[in-house]
């Protein structure tokens, strides 16, 4: 685990205290040199989404990696669930293929 995924990590556990969490770096999958922290999916489940909206769901984690998605987050994909939708979920999407959007042709 790399530091920024550490840092991720860390602290959506603090905010929210999830009862599932998984960050994926997906920076290899992309156009980015080797060893890049750049790309996460963030799989999270937790009370303190219950009533919350999908918009709302989204500012919170925004609010709370706030400074990594300005210093080192390029892209950040997010599901995220209430405990009771987590139990429904039967598999977890996969990430679309990099089409190289940054490569030069």
């Amino acid at each position: 685990m790399g530091p920024v995924e550490k840092v991720i990590s860390e602290k959506l556990e603090k905010a929210f205290s999830p009862n599932y969490l998984e960050v994926i770096n997906e920076s290899a999958s992309h156009n980015v040199p080797a060893g890049s922290e750049s790309h996460f999916k963030v799989i999270i489940s937790a009370d303190y989404f219950n009533q919350e909206s999908a918009v709302k769901r989204h500012q919170a984690i925004y609010k709370i990696l706030a400074e990594e998605l300005k210093l080192s987050i390029h892209a950040l994909s997010l599901l995220v669930y209430s405990p009771q939708e987590w139990k429904q979920v039967k598999t977890v999407p996969q990430s679309p293929i990099c089409m190289g959007g940054s490569k030069i042709s």
